[in-house]
Formats: C-alpha cells, sequence, structure tokens
C-alpha cells in the first residue's frame, strides 16, 4: 500500500520547479520517447496485421480454402455429410486442373487450367464479385481469362484463343500435341496481378479430354465460412478422408505467411529499442532528481520515514512517466492506425507524392488492424521496462545517510 505521506512527496518531486528545470527537461523527453516507441510500435504492428488480414482475403478470394485429391480411388463426394465439419462449410465443388500453353498469333503463355462444372462455376466468389464481366456460364470450349492476361494478349471477350496441351494425339506423321480453340466468355479480376495472369477457367469436361483425364481422378475444392482457422479445418478434413491429399491455402502460401510473421517479430524487437532507449532517461532524470533531493530525503529519514518508503518514492515517480507515457502513445498510435489511411490521403495530397503506391502493394488502401493483444503486449513491455530502470535509482536514495545528507546541504 501507498501512504498518504508516499504519496504527496511523490506528486511534489513530480512538480515543475525552477531549480529542477533540467530534470524536468529530461523527464520531458523520457515521456515523448516513450510515448513515441509505444506509438510507432503500435502503428507498425496495426499495419502489419492488416497488410496480413488484406492478403489472406485477397488469396481466399480466389483459391480453395481446402482441397481433397486423390491418390488412387475415386472421391466418395459426399463423405463430409453428417459430420461436424458441414455447419462450417460455405460451398463445394468438383474440379480438376492442368498445365497448357495458351497460343495467340505470334505470342505464347504458360497457364494453370483450372475445370469445374458449369453449376459449381457460377457459384465462385471470383465470378460473384463485382469486376467479374461476361457470361457467368462455363461452357465447353469456353474459356474465363484474367484482366492481366486479357490485355497483355490484347483479348477481350468474344475472341477465340488456342490452347496446347502435354497430352498427344497419334496421327499419320506421329504423336502431336494435343489443340483445342476456345472462345472467351469471361474476364475476371482476383486482385492480384500474377493469378490474373497465369490461371484460366475451363469446363471440366473440356478439360479432361484436352489433358486426357480420367473422371476418377477429380478432386474437391472446400470453401468454408471462416477460413482463418484453416488448421482446424484441414485436420476435420483429414479425418474424414485419411486415405487422401489434403492441403490448405495456408500450405500453398507457407512460406510468404513465415516470413510475414519473422519480419513482424523482427520490427517489434527493433522498435522496441526506442522504448528501451527513451526508458534509461528514466535512470539519468532520477539519479539527478536524487542528488538535488539529498537535503529533503535527509529530512525525511529524520522525522522517521523508512528506507522502504523513500525507495517507493523515487520508484513511483518513475512508474508514473512511464506509465502515463505509455496511456500517452497507446491512445496517439490508436487514433493514428484509426485515421491511417486518411492521415495517408491528406500527405499525399500535400506533397504531391504517391505514399502507397496500388501497382507495388496490389491495395489501394493503406491496410489497419487494431489487435487488442498486441497493444496489451507493447503496453505491458513498455512500463515492465520503466519499472525496471526506475529501480536502481530508487535503491540509490534509500542508501543515502542521513547525517551526511544534512551536513553538506
Amino acid at each position: 500500500m501507498i501512504s498518504q505521506l508516499e504519496k504527496e512527496v511523490t506528486f511534489r518531486f513530480l512538480k515543475t520547479r525552477k531549480k529542477d528545470g533540467f530534470i524536468n527537461v529530461i523527464s520531458i523527453f523520457s515521456f515523448i520517447g516513450i510515448s513515441l516507441g509505444v506509438a510507432v510500435l503500435i502503428i507498425v504492428m496495426s499495419v502489419m496485421n492488416g497488410f496480413r488480414s488484406e492478403l489472406i482475403d485477397k488469396i481466399v478470394g480466389f483459391n480453395a480454402h481446402a482441397v481433397v485429391k486423390p491418390y488412387s480411388n475415386k472421391l466418395i463426394e459426399n463423405s463430409y455429410i453428417n459430420h461436424q465439419i458441414e455447419k462450417t462449410i460455405k460451398n463445394v465443388v468438383t474440379s480438376n486442373d492442368g498445365e497448357g500453353v495458351l497460343l495467340n498469333k505470334t505470342l505464347t503463355k504458360g497457364l494453370l487450367l483450372k475445370g469445374y462444372l458449369n453449376k459449381d462455376f457460377k457459384n465462385l466468389d471470383i465470378v460473384l464479385n463485382e469486376y467479374f464481366e461476361g457470361s457467368k456460364n462455363l461452357i465447353e470450349k469456353s474459356i474465363s481469362i484474367g484482366k492481366e492476361l486479357s490485355f497483355n494478349f490484347n483479348l477481350d471477350i468474344g475472341d477465340k484463343v488456342t490452347i496446347l496441351s502435354p497430352s498427344g494425339v497419334q496421327t499419320i506423321v506421329g504423336t502431336l500435341p494435343k489443340q483445342e480453340t476456345f472462345e472467351i466468355s469471361s474476364i475476371f479480376d482476383s486482385g492480384l496481378a500474377d493469378f490474373n495472369e497465369n490461371v484460366a477457367y475451363i469446363n471440366l469436361s473440356s478439360l479432361e479430354n484436352l489433358f486426357n483425364h480420367d473422371e476418377n481422378k477429380r478432386f474437391l475444392e472446400f470453401f468454408f465460412n471462416d477460413p482463418t482457422n484453416i488448421e482446424i479445418h484441414k485436420s476435420n478434413l483429414q479425418k474424414i478422408f485419411p486415405d487422401e491429399y489434403v492441403y490448405t491455402w495456408s500450405d500453398l502460401n507457407k512460406s510468404l505467411f513465415s516470413a510475414l510473421k519473422i519480419e513482424r517479430n523482427m520490427m517489434f524487437i527493433i522498435l522496441s529499442l526506442i522504448i528501451i532507449v527513451a526508458a534509461f532517461n528514466i535512470i539519468s532524470g532520477l539519479t539527478i532528481l536524487v542528488k538535488n533531493k539529498t537535503r529533503d530525503i535527509g529530512i525525511l529519514k529524520s522525522i522517521g520515514v523508512q528506507n522502504y518508503s523513500i525507495k517507493k518514492i523515487f520508484f513511483l515517480v518513475g512508474f508514473i512517466i512511464g506509465t502515463s507515457a505509455t496511456i500517452f502513445g497507446v491512445i496517439i498510435g490508436t487514433l493514428f492506425s484509426i485515421y491511417i489511411e486518411n492521415i495517408r490521403q491528406f500527405l499525399s495530397t500535400i506533397f504531391n507524392v504517391s505514399l502507397f503506391p496500388e501497382e507495388i502493394y496490389f491495395l489501394n488502401t493503406m491496410p489497419s488492424e487494431l489487435n487488442i493483444h498486441s497493444i496489451l503486449l507493447i503496453s505491458f513491455c513498455s512500463i515492465l521496462v520503466t519499472i525496471i530502470v526506475s529501480i536502481y535509482p530508487a535503491a540509490q536514495a534509500s542508501k543515502l545517510d542521513t547525517v551526511k545528507s544534512l551536513k553538506y546541504e
């Protein structure tokens, strides 16, 4: 417990006095440094969390959340029915894929072709979004291509393209690559240029005919209501399909998200140094404060104030500076994170500079996502550092000799 005397002396030491001007300068810089460190940490963590969430939304927006592929036997498509996972499933479609080459006059382009039944294609999120152009029917001999591919090859809806398959067809002159002509029925936009340029959709029957695929090799694509808990969904699917190959969007992008996680952790460690450096100013300020308050400490001890109380008083001075700076930094960081897009637009307008170019980051707004756990962790670390650096000067204050303190004053 803190006594009334300890409270009054603590707040007295915190008040500005002319002869303590230098101490107050150090205290102000400590306050500003810790506040900036906390605010910057919150802003950076929020932006990185926002970027990660936007990236996940882009990826799961056009990819299946989980895929079940057969090794040998044909999949039993309705195996998941009457299982607990059924309640979490948004959609399940039958699919197959193959790699071919698009031929267009003098240009060629390797493509990943994904085959869907017409009824399944209509229900894909990439087809239902506002950027999809053309027919939502994917009939035989029709193809749906990405926006970037249509730009690069100067293709439009109604044009015809030839797809070359690695599967061979026997002729009188030997085995030749199989090829078929498709009419462009639609153009999609996934939001990622690489996907738009390298992936196309065709009817499932057309794909199996082009690549000589067996119907028994068809696989299932699962779309869940909440794709973020993908590891739980994967575990449930592996129980239902123990003899099949199960993989998820997370498995396909594991290296990317691992890199993002490492980068986020490193940024946290590096930016935490700002708080640590600022906190060390508290040691300087308290040490000078102890020297300047030698007479006051001597008087307090002479009237019976215990060493423990002296230590507590100076510890509270450092603790209050650090805690108030942390709270102020949390407020500034939170407000900045909430209005970061407005701030970006304002600065871009004032300085006529693009601070977040869409062609580089594939996002048209600055992403930001506040995470209460991150804020609590940052606040805890900041206050912990403040506590640690306040202990030494407080202990030194309690060790001052009463007689010597008053003798030279």
